[in-house]
């Protein structure tokens, strides 16, 4: 009876002891549940401005190379005709971002980059090498882009006045949203000197639109968001066309995304870059001082340096 008693006893204290050490055992749980909350860029500040335009453009860290890719068509516009499509478009851009410093405007950032864009053959989808141009009966040599580099001036998260600047974009379903259009109204890299006066400017528009995860975008700890891209274009015709003042205009319409890394650029892209632009596997250096590159000026650098070979073998 004494043992049975003294067990008895003891199987009441390990029951008691036991509820007593639930609602621990409860709490230990949900904190380890408990997802934890990452810090949260404010797009509201100038810090903020900064820190979001860096993860989307390229990365909060300096000296991080990133890679865009883009794909799409190119058509043609011209009156009294169906619209064509005429190009295959497929391009990269590799940039870096780096931290500059203002003494009015703070802390800001710089962005310095090169891209290749290849004109394809809209069925096949290899690279043109000549196009047979349907309104001169020519075969055109293909100038392909090949900008380097294509840098932007710092940017800084105050305006002219000290006010902060916000980082806008619209939030839907959790994707951030963010479109920039940019016309384009300026002398000519082709042209003479008397643009202003004959006309000739050279007249075009670039639309740039971004969407991605909101919660990516505004997380602190992860350095680089990774947007999906569109990109439009309304321009005249290439130079290298040779249109000769032809009624009519460009457009292109292309999507892509910022990549993980060079490798995951596509093969066609890659085996054209190591075959004929080597130098575009990596940005321009942070403190790169160059003039920038644009399609019209590379192409201008490439048909004068034909001409000048024509000319040289015409003399002898």
């Amino acid at each position: 009876m004494l043992l049975r008693k003294f067990r008895q006893q003891g199987e009441q204290l390990m029951r008691l002891s036991s509820f007593t050490t639930l609602p621990a055992s409860f709490l230990l749980a949900g904190l380890l549940a408990a997802p934890i909350q990452a810090e949260t860029i404010d797009p509201n500040s100038a810090e903020g401005f900064v820190a979001l335009n860096r993860k989307v453009q390229c990365s909060t860290e300096d000296n991080s190379p990133q890679v865009f890719e883009w794909s799409g068509y190119g058509y043609s516009r011209v009156p009294g005709e169906p619209d064509r499509r005429i190009f295959g478009l497929l391009g990269m851009n590799v940039r870096q971002c780096g931290q500059v410093e203002d003494p009015d405007k703070g802390t800001g950032y710089r962005l310095v980059s090169k891209e290749i864009m290849l004109y394809l053959d809209p069925k096949t989808g290899e690279v043109l090498r000549t196009f047979d141009n349907p309104w001169t009966g020519e075969a055109n040599e293909v100038i392909h882009v090949a900008n380097d580099p294509v840098n932007q001036r710092p940017s800084f998260g105050v305006n002219a006045d000290g006010s902060e600047k916000a980082f806008t974009y619209r939030d839907i379903n959790g994707q951030y949203l963010i479109n920039y259009e940019i016309p384009l109204f300026y002398k000519n890299a082709m042209g003479g000197e008397y643009q202003k006066y004959v006309g000739g400017s050279y007249h075009a528009t670039e639309i740039f639109d971004f969407n991605g995860d909101v919660a990516e975008l505004l997380d602190e700890s992860q350095p680089v968001a990774y947007p999906v891209i569109s990109w439009v274009r309304l321009a005249p015709w290439l130079p290298w066309m040779e249109m000769n003042g032809r009624a009519g205009m460009l457009y292109f319409n292309a999507m892509g995304r910022k990549l993980l890394n060079y490798e995951q650029l596509s093969e066609l892209l890659k085996s054209e870059i190591a075959a004929n632009y080597p130098e575009y596997v990596a940005p321009p250096p942070l403190d790169d001082s160059r003039r920038n590159e644009t399609s019209w000026t590379y192409m201008k650098k490439i048909i004068d340096g034909r001409q000048s070979e024509e000319s040289s073998n015409t003399h002898h």
